[in-house]
């Protein structure tokens, strides 16, 4: 072929979109793509199957990658290769070292003349963008990276350098609510540019060529999706215009049961399925059309923690993944990996821990109440350093985040963004105040089920005939606790909500409802 035309290579990670015509509107496209329709005549889309996403975590060697972040995976990559074939163009998938393989293209097609790629934060993710730098510098490459995986730009940020970034969440948020804007999303065109000519476009591996089985979908499941932008606008389309559930989202997002208790956008966003500045615009046009309150707000509340853990990434480098964490505290974690097993496969005797960690197990998600509670138990009640339970959702979540997953790591133990010291959650109190009445307890704990109401989250509290009416025999059929904290006791034989019970409550989950924008910013609202 002749080596005149430019070529542009766009390398994509978690950067997995481009255009849904279904919504009969402009989308966001990453910048990636829009650069490089402007400045080449063929442009290349390249997805990699890096195989060092595939080996052991960083310490404790989990599966990096596990079935169900795997699924979600291609089934992303699948969907954008029928989005971009739509458009004229398709693409193009490989199994290998992204910098490997984008030497070996511009080997094959001698007329690359860019290649393209978002900036990430953390360090297994800028070696790659270190070794693309220095194949393009061997071959006289130009390299073009862009800033998209945030609602605020880097650039755009109230505190440069990045070091003077706030160790503060809630001065980061009144900084940038203040002050600073939210950049416009992008147009693309109905048409792109072809591939290189010549060039195969590259089959999409299975999970079997990773040497796993396709999970089976638990009827159970919080999170029944597929990954893919096609599914991820679909859900925003459902979740603020079809059923109006974002009007609602601040009372209802510590839900435990069901699809629609909160937006379940994450395991999109991790992939870049769905743009958080997409979003932005989505809860700006809402507001304008519908109604504005505190929940429109707190969706745009929560993707401004996902901003900030990426800065703090950002900000700290390595540090994010220390086991002295950003406060180079001196904590004497253990590492019983007996007692891990407990915890990971919900066999610690604690119920609402249990059912946490057996959802994960069985559907790769769990609700954000959940992580908090769970994270904690194994940090403050366990003592378990803190990078186990980190590399476990790491390996296990569908919607792992490299940079929220750490962080809030990090800020559960006690050595990352907390103002407050010694943050503990006690795992019976917010048993009683988010499932009051036992049912995800006993969805997710079938041996319980015979308990009546509260009473399931303290089964070792109950008498002897009262279990054995249940048919639960502690220490056979469900395991006795592996630790007990002394504050417990104040929250046993209570009703949801505070006030003394002899047996079982009748009452609901509690409904955090009418206590206002204040309550949630208040270092009280998880106290013991």
């Amino acid at each position: 072929m002749s080596g005149t035309a430019g070529t542009a290579i766009c390398v994509l990670r978690c950067d997995l979109r481009a255009h849904d015509n279904q919504l009969s509107r402009p989308a966001l496209c990453f910048q990636v793509l829009h650069w490089a329709q402007h400045n080449a005549d063929f442009v290349v889309p390249l997805y990699c199957f890096d195989p060092r996403h595939y080996l052991g975590t960083h310490c404790y060697s989990w599966p990096k990658t596990g079935p169900y972040r795997l699924r979600f995976l291609l089934e992303s990559v699948k969907d954008l290769r029928e989005t971009l074939k739509k458009k004229g163009s398709t693409l193009v998938v490989r199994k290998g070292k992204p910098e490997d393989v984008v030497c070996d293209l511009i080997t094959q097609l001698g007329s690359v003349t860019a290649v393209v790629f978002h900036e990430e934060a953390t360090q297994e993710e800028l070696d790659v963008e270190k070794g693309l730098c220095q194949v393009c510098g061997q071959h006289g490459v130009k390299v073009q990276t862009f800033w998209g995986s945030t609602l605020y730009h880097r650039d755009d940020l109230p505190f440069r350098p990045i070091d003077r970034l706030p160790d503060v969440y809630t001065h980061f948020r009144k900084a940038l609510e203040s002050g600073a804007r939210v950049r416009p999303t992008l147009w693309m065109p109905d048409q792109l540019k072809p591939l290189a000519p010549g060039l195969q476009e590259g089959s999409i591996p299975t999970m079997e060529d990773f040497g796993q089985k396709d999970p089976v979908t638990d009827p159970r499941t919080a999170f029944p999706c597929s990954g893919g932008e096609t599914q991820a606008l679909m859900r925003l389309q459902y979740y603020f215009w079809d059923t109006n559930l974002v009007a609602s989202y601040k009372e209802t997002r510590n839900g435990l049961v069901g699809m629609d208790y909160s937006t379940k956008f994450a395991p999109w966003l991790a992939l870049g399925c769905i743009s958080p500045r997409y979003i932005y615009e989505q809860i700006q046009k809402y507001e304008t059309e519908r109604t504005a309150n505190q929940s429109t707000y707190w969706v745009l509340f929560e993707l401004l923690w996902r901003d900030y853990f990426r800065f703090v990434a950002l900000k700290y480098g390595r540090r994010i993944f220390s086991l002295r964490g950003l406060q180079s505290k001196e904590i004497p974690w253990k590492k019983d990996l007996q007692l891990f097993s407990c915890w990971k496969e919900g066999r610690t005797g604690v119920p609402f821990v249990d059912a946490n960690m057996r959802e994960l197990s069985a559907t790769g998600f769990m609700s954000n109440r959940g992580r908090q509670n769970v994270a904690s138990f194994l940090t403050k009640d366990l003592g378990l350093d803190w990078r186990m339970g980190a590399e476990w959702f790491e390996s296990l979540l569908v919607d792992y985040d490299v940079c929220s997953n750490y962080g809030n790591w990090l800020y559960s133990a006690g050595i990352g963004n907390d103002p407050r010291e010694n943050r503990k959650f006690n795992m019976i109190k917010q048993g009683l105040d988010y499932d009051g009445n036992g049912d995800y307890v006993r969805l997710w704990v079938p041996e319980l089920q015979g308990i009546k109401g509260a009473d399931i989250h303290t089964p070792w509290a109950l008498s002897s005939a009262a279990l054995s009416q249940a048919g639960v025999t502690l220490g056979e059929t469900y395991p006795q606790p592996v630790v007990t904290a002394p504050e417990w006791s104040r929250h046993i034989h209570q009703r949801p909500g505070g006030s003394p019970h002899p047996r079982a409550s009748k009452r609901g989950p509690a409904q955090h409802k009418g206590r206002g924008i204040d309550f949630y910013f208040s270092r009280k609202k998880d106290a013991c």
